[in-house]
C-alpha cells in the first residue's frame, strides 16, 4: 500500500482534481457545450441552485482518485501508464455512452472532458 502513497504529490492531487472540477463546470455550461450536450445526453440543465449535489460530490471523489492515480504515475515515471488507462476508460465511457443512445456530440464532449481532466492533473503533478 504505502507505493500508492509515499511521494505522490499531495497538493498536485488536489489542484489537477479541483481543476478539473472547474474545467468540466466550463466545459458544461452554457457559455461552451453543456446546452447542446444536454440535449445530445436526454438531460435538462437547470440553475446552479437545481446541481444534483450526489452527482457533484460522487464527480469530485472520482476526480480526486483519477488525480491521485496520476500522482502515483508521475512518482514512478510511468506516464505511459496513465495516457493508456485514460484511452482505455475513454473509450469505455463511449461505448457506454453509445448504449444509452447520447448523441455523437454528446459522446465527443464526454470524451474531450476526460481527456482535457487528465491533461490537467499531468500539468499540475508536474508544476506541484
Amino acid at each position: 500500500m504505502g507505493e500508492i502513497l509515499v511521494g505522490v504529490s499531495w497538493l498536485g492531487v488536489i489542484v489537477g482534481a479541483v481543476a478539473s472540477f472547474l474545467l468540466g463546470w466550463l466545459i458544461y455550461s452554457p457559455m461552451l457545450f453543456g446546452t447542446k450536450w444536454a440535449e445530445g445526453s436526454h438531460v435538462k440543465l437547470g440553475s446552479a441552485s437545481e446541481m444534483p449535489v450526489g452527482a457533484m460530490v460522487s464527480n469530485m471523489i472520482g476526480l480526486l482518485l483519477v488525480s491521485w492515480f496520476v500522482g502515483v504515475t508521475a512518482v514512478n515515471s510511468h506516464l505511459w501508464t496513465v495516457i493508456l488507462a485514460t484511452i482505455a476508460f475513454t473509450v469505455l465511457a463511449y461505448s457506454g455512452a453509445t448504449f444509452s443512445q447520447k448523441s455523437s456530440y454528446a459522446r465527443m464532449v464526454d470524451a474531450g472532458f476526460w481527456i482535457g481532466a487528465v491533461v490537467v492533473m499531468i500539468i499540475a503533478q508536474g508544476i506541484f
